[in-house]
This record gives structure tokens, sequence and C-alpha cells, in this order.
């Protein structure tokens, strides 16, 4: 199936479009809440932090991979709106191969520098050892994360957001299974939590490969879009690398912030894990719903409908708008019920720590709604340079200010906390003020589309 977001009403369009991916990402989340929830609840404290830091550096990891996929796919959606399908496909082989070889050089250096990466975190020695056995297992699915996550963007790009939800729906499911088997039954801790991990990871990619190739026979490139056609790749490199770098900056900002957490001990990083995984889950539909609106945008970028864009950016804004503020006051209101999903009830200390900061966070989550709204629009007109910019201000800012205050006895760890929210406002002002200055020059002329009316 294949969808055509250049026509219809513009904003149940956008939310038909983005709920599959919504669902499919907070199933993606299981994964590692999986392991948190058993981990935690079943091997202890010190299990806790080790997993929680490990998941803080694959996020990093994955990102690479993920904003190398979503700056590819922001092309496959313009090919698409311009209903140019032969160079489409040249698009597909160009950047598979990319990101293949990106893919395996990535995989080569984790495995080599897995040292020196846990030593610049500041891992304590107490959970050292057990953190890298985890690691050196979780490390072995980075292959199957560019699987499915190219051929996720290569299907949400024409319009298809199911499948990939499906796909993820399977092993989501597999990998809860395969946790309690290997961490409950065989005893193998918490590199046996990773396996399961790694195991449902290969059965989404391998999964999606398959059936892309099977049931969108004009997706299947012949041997003439194998060469790379001049030019393409250039093209490619460009959107792939600045999302890359862009999703690599904001996880990376996120990594530094994780070494200032450890050098907090072990109880603030479980109260992190844990909270952090709540918070993760909590804004992930605005997340999706900011790549859904990137997808609506590119789509009708291609096709020329710059009317039917400015309509979309403002139902974009006010949804997403409404829709944080519920979640903010959703995880204001229970944020210690949540965190005792995953922290046992005598563990007042991490439970107060975590309570403190999906507080703080959780409050404002419009800032950060906002902000991805900001990233898709300038990754779909064109303009990834300007995501990057907007990650550096908002990242760099919250890595000064935790650094900073956090140094401060009297302020302490709610440093580290209070620093995100002020670095989203900061680059949403920026990325607002940006648009409005110049919006007659981002979205030159106007075709008006016939159904595009809210």
């Amino acid at each position: 199936m294949k969808k055509d977001l250049t026509t219809g009403n513009i904003t149940s369009t956008m939310l038909c479009f983005a709920f599959p991916m919504i669902l499919g990402n907070l199933l993606q989340q299981l994964y590692n809440i999986a392991d948190t929830l058993i981990i935690g609840q079943f091997l202890g404290s010190n299990a806790l932090a080790a997993v929680g830091s490990a998941y803080t550096l694959m996020t990093f990891l994955i990102s690479i991979l993920l904003g190398l996929c979503m700056g590819s796919g922001a092309v496959f959606s313009t090919r698409f709106g311009e209903r140019n399908m032969e160079q489409l496909k040249y698009s597909i082989s160009a950047s598979f191969l990319l990101i293949a070889v990106c893919t395996m050089v990535l995989n080569a250096a984790v495995f080599i520098f897995i040292d020196p990466i846990m030593h610049l975190l500041q891992i304590p020695d107490e959970i050292y050892v057990m953190m890298r056995s985890y690691l050196w297992v979780i490390f072995l699915g980075i292959a199957a994360t560019f699987l499915y996550n190219f051929f996720a963007s290569l299907l949400r790009a024409i319009g298809n957001s199911v499948i990939p939800l499906l796909f993820l729906g399977i092993s989501a499911l597999l990998n809860i299974v395969l946790d309690l088997i290997f961490v409950l039954v065989v005893h193998w801790g918490a590199p046996g939590a990773a396996a399961a991990t790694v195991i449902s990871q290969y059965v989404s990619g391998i999964g999606i490969l398959i059936y892309t190739l099977v049931k969108f026979p004009e997706l299947r490139l012949e041997k003439r879009h194998m060469k790379l056609k001049k030019g393409m790749l250039p093209e490619i490199s460009q959107f792939s690398f600045l999302t890359c770098l862009q999703q690599s900056i904001m996880n990376f900002g996120i990594l530094m912030v994780q070494g200032r957490v450890n050098s907090f001990g072990p109880t603030v990083m479980a109260a992190f894990a844990a909270a952090v995984k709540i918070d993760s889950f909590a804004y992930m539909p605005v997340q999706d719903f900011g790549n859904a609106f990137s997808t609506f945008i590119a789509q009708n970028y291609g096709a020329r409908k710059m009317d039917r864009i400015k309509k979309g950016i403002r139902s974009a804004l006010i949804t997403s708008l409404v829709f944080c503020l519920i979640l903010s006051l959703t995880v204001c209101l229970f944020a210690r019920p949540l965190m005792m999903i995953f922290v046992k009830t005598y563990e007042t200390e991490i439970l107060t720590i975590g309570v403190q900061y999906l507080r703080i966070e959780g409050a404002f989550y419009c800032g950060i709604g906002c902000l991805f709204l900001l990233y898709g629009l300038y990754r779909a007109i064109q303009k990834p340079g300007m995501s990057v910019v907007l990650t550096i201000v908002s990242l760099g800012t919250r890595v000064i200010l935790a650094y900073t205050l956090s140094a401060i006895p009297a302020v302490g760890v709610i440093g580290i906390w209070v620093s995100v929210p002020i670095g989203w406002f900061l680059a949403d002002a920026l990325g607002l003020g940006y648009y409005w200055l110049h919006r007659k020059h981002i979205l030159p002329g106007s075709v008006t589309s016939q159904n595009g009316c809210l």
C-alpha cells in the first residue's frame, strides 16, 4: 500500500500517516524498556545502571544510522512526490551502498574502541564489567538496525507507515519473550537481555527487507540502477550526512550529559536510567509526528504544492502543542507511579531523583514538540543544514549548562535536568525566527492543491 500525501484533508492525512509511526516507535522503545524492566526488577540497581548507560550509548550509535536513513528518506519522498520512479530507484541504490559502507565501518569501530568509550563515559568500577559484556552482545545488532531503518524509511517515503509497524510489533513481542527466557530461565544476566534484543532486531530487519522486495516490485532495482548516476551520490550524501550529523550531535550531547550523570554515582545513574525511558516513551509520539510531518512536507515540496505546505505547518503546530500539553499533564501527575514500574518501592532515593527529573522535563514537552517539527520542516525543504544548527544550539546549551550548573553545590544534579528545556526553547526561538524572516524564500511560489484544504 502506498499513500499520496499531496491530496486530501491535511490534518487527517498527517494524523493517519503518523499513527502507525507513533505506535511503531513506541513498540521499538519496548526493546530497551523490556531489558530495563526485567533487569531492574530481577538483577538489581547496579544492573539497571549498567543497561541504562549502555542504552544512552546505543542511542547515539543508532542515531548515526537513523540520520543517514532519514536523510535518504527525504530524497525518496521528494522523488515520489515528483512521480519520478526512475530517479527514485537510482536514489535507493546510491543510498543503500552509502549507508551499508557506513554501517560496516561503524560496527568495526565500536568493537575496537569499546574500552576507551566506556572510560570516556566515566563508568564506575562496580558496573564496568557488566556493562561491557552487555555492549559486546548488543553491538552485534547494528547491521540489523541499518536494514530495518533503511527499508522503513523507504516505505514511509512512499506513504506506507503500516508495514514498518507490523514488523516492529512482531520483534517487540519476541524481544519480551526472549528476555524472560534468557534472564529468568537460562540466567544469562545482562548479556542475555542484549541477546534477546539483537535477535529481535534481526527478525524485523531481515523481515522488512524480504517483504519490500516481494510486495513492492516497482521498487526493485535493475542492473542499470546499480551504477552510480552522475550527481546522485553527492545529493544523497548531502541529505544523509547532514541529517546524520544532526542526529549524532543530538545524541552525542545526550551522551555527554550521561557522562556527567555517571559522575554522581550508581544511585543517580539508576534513577536517570529509569526516568529517561519514561521520558523518551512520553515524547516519542511527537517525535514521530514530526517525522510524519517531514514526509508530508517533502512529498508536497516535490509536487510544488506550497500553499498545502503552509497550511500543513499551521495544522501540525497546533496538533503537536495540544498533544504535548496532554503528555506534560500526564507525566507530571503520575511521575512516581511511572517510576515504580522500573524501581522497587524501598529504593526511595532512586524514586525521589527520578520523579524530580520527570516533573522538570515533563512540564516543558511543548518545547521538544515544536523542535521536532522544525527538524522535519527543514529536512523536507532541502535545508538539512538548518536542522544541524538548531541541534547544536539545543544540545550545546544543554551540555554547557548541565556541567556548569551541576558543579554548583547548592544546585547539584538538578542543574542537569533544568538545562534540557532551556536548550529546547532557545532552539525553537531560532528556528521559528529564521522561518518567519525567510518564509518567502523558503517556500517560493504558490501552487494551490485542489483538495488541499483544512
